[in-house]
């Protein structure tokens, strides 16, 4: 189900619209940003690249850099966005107007911070300081849930005339509502409609949100109806999309239906994000016919579907238990021509765990290495845990082999310790020395020694008739003292 909180913005959809259709950007002719467009490396300096441009003779056109800025944002390329207006700004394209200010402010601001935002904001000349640099400077403040110093902001834009717009207060709601505090969101809007600002489509679904997630529905009609009436706000899916996750939330299926039918209704052509938003509701219903009859609607739509679109196909599939028809998709998904996606196979083999179908998930994953396909240490973990709910400890132990054979240093994963101990302990009792010896090697790359390693070495050791002296040793050395269990182990040796 859709989080409460969850709230997607025109510039979110407008985002997610563009990825789609990114792929079929095509450039005939070398570009500068042909050039830059696909140094997806976020660790690449654009720096190199725009100096090499105009080192060969290329012309340095601002439109061109504007678009460049643009695109990198959408993307999430900050640092390099914010590279490519920084380097912009030093060779003197063009001349900052409060616009480019505003755009630099804001990526300063997700780079580094709000403080070095507030720095540059301060270093701004009087002329410059605009309702667009103080509109993106207040933006800083919201995004890192600043509220003080934006609610002071927020007083001296009013003082100077520059909350005239619904973006303003838009920041505010988004920021009470990141903070939980949804109570003061509609006062918000109250006082937008007291200083004249009209508020937006984004202004009522952030008061809608605030009293769904308050389990007040009859506050969130009231906005809802109010929204439907004024002639120059036009109701999106999204809206009636949030309405019915929360009618869902509330066990009240007619009204959840007839929101979700008005949300389809106001689907544009090619909106594959809000296709996936009502796949995804009617999952929560348990509606299995909507969900299919979306999934085609979308691929008639959309034409081709990306990724995230399997995913959230697979995941409603899974939650409704209909995994044949996941496998299909899953099909689908091999022959569509997509780049390939670790996530897409993944959803699927989470629901075979869940469904306790084990050696599915592990033959698919057996299958995608075959192939030459990244598979992940938490899948492979994933697996391993359902064979030791199930007792079967060589599997378990078998999968987190592999696991732990995939784990790359630094990326967070962690095995989980009462399985990992469960299969430590297994081996001490039937394993060779050399699968314990192997398997604690590699557990030693994930996670700290523990007393559990070496209870499984020393009753392997104890087992083959090897000396467990230097063992013991090694066990001081490393500061883990012997307890009951160890001393129990130790006396099978007088045996």
């Amino acid at each position: 189900m859709i989080s409460s909180s969850k709230l997607l913005s025109k510039t979110q959809i407008q985002n997610a619209i563009f990825s789609r259709f990114y792929y079929t950007n095509r450039v005939n002719k070398a570009t500068l940003y042909s050039k830059i467009s696909p140094l997806g490396n976020l660790r690449t300096s654009m720096v190199p690249e725009l100096e090499n441009w105009v080192k060969d003779g290329n012309k340095i056109r601002f439109a061109e850099l504007q678009r460049i800025i643009r695109d990198l944002r959408k993307r999430k390329r900050f640092t390099q966005a914010l590279e490519v207006s920084e380097w912009m700004n030093r060779k003197g394209i063009c001349v900052f107007t409060p616009v480019e200010h505003a755009v630099q402010l804001d990526l300063i601001g997700r780079v580094h911070g709000f403080l070095t935002a507030e720095s540059y904001f301060n270093s701004l000349k009087g002329h410059e300081k605009t309702d667009k640099t103080y509109g993106a400077l207040l933006n800083c403040y919201v995004r890192q849930l600043q509220i003080e110093k934006s609610l002071v902001h927020l007083k001296k834009m009013k003082e100077m005339g520059f909350a005239s717009s619904s973006l303003t207060y838009n920041n505010i709601m988004c920021l009470y509502t990141k903070l939980g505090q949804y109570e003061k969101v509609p006062d918000v809007l109250t006082e937008m409609k007291e200083n004249n600002v009209f508020p937006d489509n984004f202004s009522y679904r952030i008061c809608i949100n605030s009293y769904g997630s308050r389990s007040d529905l009859e506050g969130m009609e009231k906005i809802l109806r109010e929204m439907e009436s004024k002639p120059r706000i036009v109701v999106d899916w999204n809206t009636y999309a949030v309405a019915a996750n929360f009618y869902i939330k509330a066990n009240l299926i007619d009204k959840a239906l007839n929101a979700l039918k008005k949300s389809e209704a106001r689907l544009g052509n090619g909106d594959g994000t809000g296709y996936n938003f009502l796949i995804s509701l009617y999952a929560s219903l348990g509606n299995r016919s909507e969900v299919l009859r979306l999934w085609n609607l979308e691929k008639e739509a959309c034409k081709r579907y990306i990724n995230k679109d399997y995913i959230t196909m697979l995941e409603s599939l899974v939650k409704l238990g209909e995994l044949e028809e996941a496998d299909k998709v899953l099909k689908d998904w091999e022959s569509s021509g997509n780049c390939y996606d670790v996530h897409v196979p993944n959803t699927l083999i989470i629901g075979y765990c869940k469904n306790g179908l084990y050696e599915k998930a592990e033959a698919m994953l057996e299958g995608l290495m075959e192939k030459g396909r990244v598979t992940t240490p938490n899948s492979w973990a994933v697996v391993a845990t359902g064979y030791h709910h199930r007792g079967q400890k060589e599997k378990a132990f078998k999968c987190m082999k592999v696991s732990l054979s995939l784990h790359v240093k630094g990326k967070g994963w962690v095995p989980n310790p009462k399985v990992v101990t469960s299969i430590l302990s297994w081996l001490g009792d039937e394993g060779s020395i050399q699968d314990v010896e192997t398997f604690v090697a590699s557990l030693r790359t994930v996670m700290p020694l523990s007393r559990e390693m070496y209870h499984a070495l020393i009753k392997a050791y104890i087992r083959s008739g090897k000396d467990v002296d230097q063992l013991l040793d090694q066990m001081k050395a490393d500061k883990i003292d012997e307890d009951e269990e160890t001393k129990k182990i130790l006396g099978m040796r007088k045996k």
